[in-house]
């Protein structure tokens, strides 16, 4: 037999014992008829004059003063008197009896619970025992708890309760009559009964409070007889945590957070309540792995509990408060309140923090961005990061077995994935890595898997471009190639040959790409990211710039994060707009200017993915963008050699061509976008026509481009071209 299942019996022994207790001093209150005094005997009842003078001359007493009338009356009473004396004592007789009878079932039922105890010694005390003690409960408070839980158990003691005060429920006055150590404080709101919501009132209404029928909460009574479970007005509102990626060891970084958070759970405060345990780091998946590692030296489970639902709860916010730390003393467990993404700032919901720190107790993990400050409260403060880049490596060798200098380098180089995205990838695909598209495959779930949230900052584009289809100058091209080279190998120089010690910041690779219109950028940006085998993420300057105070920060926040996981190329699109110079300060909207361009500077450095900053004015960005930039790469108008590229691939394969002469559509001063306008307006000139592409519809499309740029119209005529 296994110890729980002992325990299981050993605690329904004693709750049958405590039960029939119980049972015994709800009968000894009782009330009982007394047994029938036999009726006196008629003579006696009305003596005659004879033998009242008879007893009168024993006696040798004084005869009653008075007529015959006033003597009879008196001779009545005084028999009167005396059978009530008879029946008094004879009820005496009877209590007697009945209560030395009550007393021995009494005792004998004390006895038997005690021995059930103390025969659980070696498995650990009963239930009822155990919540007295973990809650801070006397002995009355612990016999009032099993009244109030006993008709739920046992519903034959409801009838012991109806007889011995009239009504089914029980209430305070019933236990202040039942048991001996009785306290009136027990009423009190701050006493454990009230205090912990172990019993409750029943229609109070207007009656006394002594007078209301109690009732004991459920989850306590499920407890009491052995089942331990959290309490179900939690469970909508708190998710368990398990491990999530068991079995996969925690790099060095994590598992000394790990064990700071550990040592934090275990000091001594001034007050004697668990301090609040700040997770600073802004991952959510690696706090919560710490936080589930760290509670497991602890012998804890770990429920999460986002700070956003404690603004939905409302006016139930104190009592999530009262029942998580009443849970927190009958299991093993902890808290983890998430407000990484929580919009600490907004009123309410800072209201709503502030109250359930100060009112919760038990032990609470706050995994957050920046230090909250906690008012009345001690606290402890842990960073967790995410694996640096040779502990990515690391793990991404342990999870798939595979040799670390093969695809775990270059995933760590490209993705920055937690270690429980990791674990899930790896064991979800170890048994087709060896198969021949298995590096794809797991390539194509790590760029899944790290794909931003950030449809509505900006636009996804899954890009096709390559570098054949980029027309550039030879210079321009070595720039982007030597970018892709430090991407793909950044996991090698940054973390095996040791640069990343002698760099805290600005690991990420960044590049603005400067030019005038329609000379390539944006395209380029699409052939990096397919060359990277990443997605290009436009950013929406629309959307990202907010009227309001601060809101331009925390956009700018949201899509620095979501893209830092990798697996995406950020493009700023007309940045200048958001990188622009810091003016002098005339006015609050150049002080506010100033501190988002000073974000933008802190927040680049910091960028640990890859971005590009394409602009037409490279001289309206702030200089101090410059030193912050891995690559800046000018994009010139094409030349001739670049414009007949571009001309030669501006069709393709299934346009029905004609006559092109090539040498007069390179003498137009275009751009590589402008191209592949004019050759689309030809293209449908010739369906039009029912005719192929030839000279004379490009450059009629030509002039209908330049017209549109409102550049000057160099392009000859269509009936001149030939002759």
């Amino acid at each position: 037999m296994t110890d729980a299942l002992a325990w299981e019996q050993a605690n329904g022994a004693y709750l049958k014992a405590s039960l029939a207790w119980l049972a015994a001093r709800l009968t000894a209150l009782q009330p009982s008829s007394p047994p029938p005094v036999p009726a006196a005997e008629p003579s006696r009842a009305e003596p005659s004059r004879k033998g009242w003078r008879r007893f009168r001359d024993r006696t040798a007493a004084a005869p009653p003063s008075g007529g015959p009338a006033a003597r009879e009356t008196a001779a009545a009473d005084a028999w009167k008197g005396t059978a009530d004396a008879l029946q008094g004592a004879a009820r005496v007789v009877a209590d007697v009896r009945e209560s030395a009878a009550q007393a021995a079932v009494r005792e004998a039922s004390a006895a038997a619970r005690e021995a059930a105890a103390r025969a659980m010694a070696d498995l650990g005390a009963p239930a009822l025992v155990q919540i007295a003690e973990r809650l801070g409960l006397s002995d009355f408070e612990r016999d009032v708890l099993l009244l109030c839980a006993a008709p739920a158990i046992d519903p034959g003691t409801s009838a012991l309760i109806a007889a011995a005060q009239g009504d089914h429920e029980p209430t305070f006055a019933l236990a202040l009559r039942l048991f001996d150590d009785a306290r009136w404080d027990v009423l009190s709101p701050e006493r454990g009964l009230r205090f912990w919501r172990l019993v409750e009132p029943v229609g109070a209404g207007a009656r006394p409070l002594a007078a209301v029928p109690l009732r004991a909460d459920d989850r306590i009574v499920d407890l009491i007889r052995g089942l331990n479970r959290l309490d179900e007005r939690l469970t909508g509102l708190v998710e368990h945590r398990p491990d999530p990626a068991p079995g996969l060891g925690l790099p060095a970084s994590s598992q000394a957070a790990a064990d700071a958070l550990a040592g934090a759970a275990l000091t001594d405060t001034p007050d004697g309540r668990l301090p609040v345990i700040q997770l600073l780091g802004g991952d959510e998946p690696s706090c919560e792995l710490v936080a589930v590692r760290a509670m497991a030296l602890l012998n804890r489970e770990l429920y999460h509990l986002p700070v956003g639902a404690l603004v939905a709860a409302g006016a139930d916010q104190d009592l999530v408060a009262r029942l998580w730390q009443r849970e927190s003393l009958l299991l093993p467990m902890a808290l983890l309140l998430d407000a990484v993404d929580a919009d600490l700032g907004e009123p309410a919901t800072a209201a709503a923090l502030r109250r359930f720190l100060s009112q919760v107790g038990g032990l609470v993990l706050l995994a957050t961005r920046e230090v909250w400050p906690v008012a009345d409260r001690a606290t402890s403060v842990v960073d967790v990061t995410r694996p640096a880049l040779a502990e990515q490596a690391e793990l991404w060798a342990a999870a798939t077995g595979l040799p670390l200098e093969g695809a775990p380098r270059a995933l760590a180089g490209q993705f920055r994935l937690s270690v429980p995205a990791i674990h899930r990838i790896a064991t979800a695909l170890r048994p087709a890595l060896d198969a021949p598209d298995g590096r794809a495959r797991l390539w194509a779930a790590c760029r899944t898997s790290a794909r931003p949230r950030l449809e509505a900052l900006a636009r996804r584009t899954v890009p096709q471009a390559r570098w054949d289809d980029l027309v550039l100058p030879a210079e321009q091209t070595d720039q982007l190639r030597g970018l892709v080279a430090q991407v793909r190998h950044r996991a090698t120089v940054m973390s095996a040959w040791g640069y990343g010690e002698r760099r805290a910041r600005g690991n990420g690779v960044t590049a603005l790409f400067s030019g005038p219109s329609g000379t390539g950028k944006t395209f380029a940006a699409e052939v990096l990211a397919h060359e990277l085998g990443q997605d290009l993420y436009r950013v929406d300057l629309s959307a990202v710039v907010d009227k309001y105070i601060g809101e331009t920060e925390k956009n700018l926040r949201r899509v620095f994060d979501a893209a830092e996981d990798g697996g995406a190329l950020l493009l700023f699109d007309e940045a200048d707009a958001l990188f622009g110079r810091r003016s002098e300060v005339r006015d609050s909207h150049d002080r506010y200017a100033n501190i988002e361009v000073s974000y933008l500077l802190q927040r680049m450095e910091a960028y640990e993915g890859v971005a590009v900053l394409a602009t037409n004015l490279r001289a309206a960005l702030d200089p101090a963008f410059l030193r912050r930039l891995r690559f800046v790469v000018d994009f010139p108008l094409p030349a001739l050699e670049e414009r007949r590229r571009l001309w030669s691939a501006a069709f393709p394969a299934g346009v029905p061509l004609g006559d092109l002469d090539l040498d007069a559509l390179v003498d137009l001063p275009v751009t590589g976008a402008a191209v592949q306008a004019i050759a689309l307006g030809a293209a449908f000139l010739a369906a039009d026509a029912g005719g192929p592409v030839d000279t004379a519809r490009v450059l009629t499309a030509a002039r209908t481009e330049f017209r549109k740029l409102g550049l000057p119209l160099t392009v000859p005529h269509p009936e001149r071209v030939g002759r």
